[in-house]
């Protein structure tokens, strides 16, 4: 996750949420990240998603390979690889790819129906700091 310096983990996660820092570790098969010289895919990576303020970050830890630009990956598009879901929610049947985790973490936070949290993420485009918003 992130370096505390010796820091009890605990501790650690304690301080962040005072400060308002929600982290996540997804469940992810691949990242690709693409560039103009190349595709990097991560295959089995570890990725962290920090949400500070509302400011999403990702962290990608894993080794890639490589590969020629428009080639890497196993996914239908660049949809289909931000989708750390599993794929069987509501929003994958209207053409959005919103992943379970973000639809449970909207409802939770607005205290509000999974179905609510759906549509607000929709709405938003799946912005979750957006879509939470709009429900309080």
């Amino acid at each position: 996750m992130l370096g505390g310096g010796g820091m009890n983990p605990r501790k650690m996660k304690q301080m962040m949420k005072q400060m308002g820092i929600d982290v996540t570790e997804l469940d992810v098969e691949e990242v690709v990240i693409r560039t103009d010289d190349e595709d990097l895919v991560f295959d089995g990576p570890q990725v962290t998603r920090m949400d500070a303020q509302g400011q999403e970050t990702y962290q990608v830890v894993g080794e890639p390979e490589s590969v020629d630009p428009g080639t890497g990956g196993s996914g239908a598009g660049p949809a289909a690889e931000l989708d750390a879901g599993d794929g069987d929610g509501d929003a994958e049947a209207a053409g959005l790819a919103i992943p379970e985790d973000d639809v449970m973490i909207v409802a939770e936070r607005a205290g509000v129906s999974e179905e609510d949290a759906i549509e607000a993420l929709e709405a938003e485009e799946g912005d979750l700091a957006a879509a939470i918003a709009r429900l309080e």
